[in-house]
């Protein structure tokens, strides 16, 4: 008889075990990127993780027959709730051995969590907010995953039907062969552009100088996103974490920004260079040998992931995507960098998908939010 009982991670040592659960289910699969251990169990302090001002979350283990055999945590953004008026509970951090039972009775404990505070319906996976992976993957399990993704088993969605859950969104990933060269009237164009409404592209030597730009490129991150279902605002006193957790560890090369005359930032493209065989060599840790890997990934590497992307509402459908990929093809050249993969898109925004039509974009990935009434 099969015994399966669901605990609340209480300890640190349960945080630890909640954090490593998923280093043992998938310590067979070559698709799988771990996390840093160290930053999973950061983002999971409430004295370190800003979004606890406006969140809560609860960490539950499964275990079945005495053995870890799943993981979930049950969140609640209060800012989507009260602000948005979405009565919504989070799902996150969703790992799980191929098992019904143990599958419904971490979801069940979510549902749990929801009725008590009165909310309406489930959604995920998602994280405390749009700063984290959201999705399950559907399509794409034999490709490696990467740093800004989820990585899962194919019978995950089975796991989530089976318990009642049904589609909320897609999301779509593509991959791309970066041109040996792009087309003259790109260049005419992005220059063309500069001059018609007064821009230039920034460009920065060091991270130092890159990062008094920081709290602009948010602020236009959120104008630029609000429109989406499904984002929520980044709130000023989130920035600051935000920054020391990305911007100062990316290359200002990766990073491109076009700015007025008066120096407002109205367009932005961030880039990373694959970290996935270099989160897996370092297979959790930074030392004694994981600094070097992602620093060796860093310096040399020919694949790419397009993070974001972000244009001023203003200057939409003026033609400033020209000048980024420009920008974005320079930088390919100068790294010799010959395939680049888009972050994952929602289904519905077909505006940024048809960004990429002319570089003949094959759809390698999709993700999906389940959803289910409590």
């Amino acid at each position: 008889m099969q015994s399966i009982s669901i605990r609340e991670v209480q300890s640190k040592n349960e945080m630890l075990e909640f954090v490593k659960f998923p280093f043992q289910l998938y310590k067979n699969s070559k698709q799988w990127v771990p996390p840093i251990i160290k930053e999973e169990l950061e983002n999971f302090d409430r004295e370190k993780n800003p979004a606890y001002k406006e969140a809560e979350a609860w960490f539950y283990l499964a275990t079945k027959n005495g053995k870890i055999a799943g993981r979930v945590a049950a969140i609640i953004n209060w800012s989507e709730v009260k602000d948005l008026g979405k009565p919504k509970m989070r799902f996150g951090w969703f790992d799980c051995i191929d098992d019904e039972a143990v599958a419904r009775a971490l979801l069940d404990k979510v549902a749990e969590v929801g009725k008590t505070h009165n909310l309406e319906y489930i959604e995920g996976p998602a994280g405390f907010s749009n700063m984290d992976k959201a999705g399950m993957l559907i399509e794409g399990f034999d490709r490696i995953g990467s740093m800004p993704t989820n990585y899962n088993y194919a019978y995950y969605p089975k796991l989530m039907e089976l318990a009642g859950f049904e589609k909320e969104v897609d999301w779509k990933e593509y991959g791309i062969n970066v041109p040996k060269v792009i087309p003259d009237k790109i260049h005419k164009f992005s220059a063309l552009l500069l001059q018609k409404f007064n821009l230039k592209v920034l460009r920065f030597k060091s991270n130092k100088e890159l990062l008094p730009y920081a709290d602009q490129i948010f602020d236009l991150m959120n104008r630029s996103y609000s429109s989406l279902e499904s984002f929520t605002p980044i709130k000023p006193y989130q920035v600051e974490h935000y920054k020391n957790k990305f911007l100062k560890f990316i290359h200002p090369d990766f990073i491109n920004l076009i700015a007025d005359e008066n120096n407002k930032i109205v367009a932005f493209s961030v880039i990373i260079p694959s970290f996935s065989l270099a989160l897996q060599k370092a297979n959790g840790k930074l030392f004694p040998f994981g600094f070097y890997h992602l620093l060796q990934a860093q310096r040399k590497n020919d694949k790419a992931t397009m993070l974001l992307i972000g244009i001023d509402p203003e200057y939409l459908r003026k033609g400033l995507t020209a000048i980024i990929f420009k920008e974005v093809y320079d930088l390919f050249t100068r790294r010799e960098i010959t395939y680049v993969e888009t972050n994952p898109e929602l289904e519905t925004n077909t505006q940024v998908q048809a960004l990429w039509k002319d570089y003949d974009p094959q759809l390698i990935k999709k993700w999906r939010t389940f959803r289910k009434t409590i």
